[in-house]
C-alpha cells in the first residue's frame, strides 16, 4: 500500500472513529436536559469556529479561500443544507434510540454510496471490495438484528435513524464530486487539502446557522447562561471532535481513495459505538451482535488487503466542473 493510500485509509479511520464517539457525547448532554436542536447549535458553533480558524492560520487556505469561484461557494453552501438533514435526523433519533442502534442504522449508507458511485464516482475497483462490502453489510443485519425486541425504540425514531444514512449517502457523493473526485480518478490532494478547508468550513457555517435559525424560530434556550453546566463536556466533545476532527479527516481521506472505499472503511464505526457504549452507558451485545461487529471489521480488513497500485488516483488539480 503506498503512502497516498495509507494516509487516507487512516484518516477516514480517525474520521469514522470521531463520527462514531458522537452519539457517546450526545447521551449525557441529552442527561442534562437538552434536546437535539440546542445540542446541533453549539456543534456546529463550535465546529465552524474551528474551521475558520483551520482556514484562516495558513496562508495557502487562505490563497486558496480567495481563489474560490462563486460556483465552488455555492456547492460548499448547498452540502451545508443538505448536511443539516444528515445531522438533525441522526441527533433526533438520539434521543429515543440507542446510541447502539443508531450507529448500525447509520451504516446503510456505504451500500447506498457505492451504488451511487456506480455512476456518479469513483467505484470501488475488482471483486475484493465489493466482497468486503456484503460482508460489512450482513455483519450490519446480524448486529441490528441482534437486538432484544422488548426494547425496540419508537417508530419514529428508526424511521428518523433510517432517513439519515439516505441523506448522508447523497452528501458523500455531492462532496466527493466537489473534491474532484470523477469514475477515473479519485479526489484532488496537490493543494494540500486547502480547497477541503474552504468547503468544509463553508458547510458548517450554513450547517450551524440553519440550526440556529430553527432555535431562534422556535424560542430554545441556547444562550450559554441556559445550558447546564453538565452537558458543556459533550457539547465540547462532540463540536470539536465529532464535528470538526471528523469532517475534515473524512475529507482528506476521502479524496485519497474515493468516496465508496472511504464509506466502506467506514463500518468499523459502528462497533467502536458500540463498544464504548456498552462501557459507558451499560448496552449490553448479544452474541449475534458481536458476530456482526467481528465481520464488520473483517471486511475492512480484507478490502485493504489489496496492494494493487492501480487503485491509486494521481494528485490533480481542483475541480470547478
Amino acid at each position: 500500500m503506498d503512502r497516498r493510500r495509507l494516509t487516507g485509509v487512516l484518516l477516514v479511520v480517525v474520521s469514522a472513529l470521531a463520527f462514531g464517539s458522537g452519539a457517546l457525547f450526545a447521551k449525557p448532554v441529552y442527561g442534562a436536559g437538552l434536546d437535539w436542536l440546542t445540542l446541533l447549535v453549539w456543534r456546529f458553533g463550535f465546529g465552524a469556529s474551528l474551521a475558520w480558524l483551520w482556514l484562516l492560520a495558513s496562508p495557502v487556505r487562505r490563497s486558496a479561500f480567495r481563489s474560490t469561484s462563486r460556483r465552488q461557494i455555492a456547492a460548499g453552501l448547498g452540502l451545508g443544507a443538505v448536511y443539516s438533514l444528515n445531522s438533525g435526523t441522526y441527533y433526533a433519533a438520539l434521543e429515543t434510540v440507542s446510541a447502539s442502534l443508531a450507529s448500525l442504522i447509520v451504516y446503510i449508507y456505504p451500500v447506498l454510496v457505492a451504488v451511487l458511485a456506480l455512476r456518479f464516482g469513483r467505484p470501488l475497483a475488482g471483486r475484493r471490495p465489493w466482497i468486503a462490502l456484503a460482508i460489512a453489510t450482513l455483519g450490519v443485519i446480524l448486529a441490528v438484528g441482534g437486538i432484544d425486541p422488548g426494547h425496540l425504540p419508537p417508530v419514529g425514531g428508526i424511521a428518523l435513524a433510517v432517513a439519515s444514512p439516505i441523506i448522508y449517502s447523497g452528501w458523500i457523493i455531492l462532496s466527493a464530486r466537489l473534491g474532484g473526485e470523477r469514475r477515473d480518478r479519485a479526489g484532488d490532494d496537490a493543494d494540500g487539502g486547502a480547497g477541503a478547508a474552504v468547503a468544509s468550513a463553508l458547510m458548517m457555517t450554513v450547517t450551524g446557522a440553519v440550526f440556529l435559525a430553527l432555535a431562534l424560530a422556535s424560542a430554545h434556550p441556547i444562550a450559554p447562561a441556559a445550558i447546564p453546566g453538565g452537558a458543556w463536556p459533550g457539547l465540547l466533545g462532540i463540536g470539536i471532535v465529532s464535528t470538526f476532527v471528523a469532517i475534515q479527516t473524512f475529507y482528506g481521506g476521502a479524496r485519497r481513495i474515493g468516496a465508496a472505499q472511504a464509506a466502506l472503511i467506514s463500518t468499523i464505526e459502528p462497533a467502536y459505538t458500540i463498544a464504548m457504549a456498552g462501557l459507558l452507558f451499560g448496552e449490553r451485545l448479544t452474541a449475534v451482535q458481536l458476530v456482526g461487529g467481528g465481520l464488520i471489521l473483517g471486511a475492512v480488513v480484507l478490502a485493504q488487503s489489496s496492494s494493487r497500485a492501480a487503485d491509486v488516483a494521481p494528485e490533480l488539480r481542483i475541480s470547478d466542473e
